[in-house]
């Protein structure tokens, strides 16, 4: 399949544009962050959401204080109607109860996906039973919904972290959904192993991390992500056809240049190069 991902920016609130009925094939916007909301066939995903100022509430004062760059795009209620929430970790920037407890608790029907490594968290600050939790080690693949399956793939959060029972901290999700296959890494660097383990998936979309990590930050106890010259080496390894590069813009402590990425973008032969950006819906099909 020939890559066909397009960005179209738009005019209005992002709400507004959830409201909007869905086009043909599938629709991605971003949340900021690792943020995003998927559309397709009828069905809305979010993943990663991190839609609070929790995380400046707990650092205050300290060294890396993570106040917001961006503002959230969206309220919970102003994501509309949603089928499906997926959280690759339990770092709240991915795992953020002031966000997951105000979405779940308007939805009472929606389920979360979650490492069972962070089951204990995810009841906590999902604040919902262990019914409302579908948790995946990594090689699991569920069927959340019709026509709708999530394979969990390992990430590296600077490792390859385990808990006591064996099960992976960190993971990515590739996610088949509208006849297209969209690999969320989650927080990632790379990994032996990890192009051939994801490749076999077959993955047409990656949305992939591109802050990076310096030695300075893990020292004060901030894991890593993938560079995006890493990121693009990914992608092209494992076959996608387009590479969304995400995770900046929102801690200036650890973030990226976007117009790096920019000047990546007019470079690149393949794969198809976006850079995440507010106020944007990048469709495919």
């Amino acid at each position: 399949m020939s890559a066909n991902l397009t960005a179209l920016p738009f005019t209005g609130s992002l709400e507004t544009a959830l409201a909007t009925p869905g086009a043909k094939g599938v629709s991605l916007y971003w949340l900021g962050q690792a943020g995003f909301v998927i559309d397709a066939g009828g069905y809305r995903l979010v993943i990663d959401p991190y839609l609070s100022d929790s995380l400046a509430d707990k650092y205050r004062g300290r060294l890396y204080p993570h106040q917001r760059m961006m503002p959230a795009p969206v309220t919970t209620d102003g994501l509309g109607k949603i089928d499906l929430v997926l959280s690759t970790h339990q770092h709240t920037d991915h795992m953020d109860p002031q966000t997951l407890q105000p979405l779940l608790a308007a939805r009472p029907d929606v389920k979360l996906v979650a490492p069972v490594a962070a089951l204990d968290e995810a009841l906590k600050r999902a604040a919902v039973g262990p019914e409302r939790l579908l948790l995946l080690d990594a090689g699991d693949r569920i069927t959340p919904l019709p026509s709708i399956s999530v394979t969990a793939t390992r990430s590296a959060h600077e490792t390859l972290e385990r808990d006591d029972a064996g099960h992976y901290k960190f993971l990515g999700y590739v996610i088949e959904i509208g006849g297209v296959r969209l690999w969320h890494s989650g927080d990632t660097i790379p990994y032996d192993g990890m192009v051939e383990e994801v490749a076999a998936l077959k993955p047409d979309i990656a949305l992939l991390p591109v802050n990076g990590r310096s030695a300075e930050l893990l020292a004060n106890g901030v894991p890593g992500n993938l560079a995006l010259a890493e990121a693009i080496a990914v992608a092209q390894g494992i076959g996608a056809q387009a590479l969304v590069a995400h995770h900046f813009g929102m801690f200036s402590f650890n973030t990226a240049d976007p117009a790096e990425i920019d000047r990546a973008a007019s470079r690149m032969q393949g794969p198809l190069l976006l850079r995440a950006a507010l106020n944007t819906v990048y469709r495919w099909g």
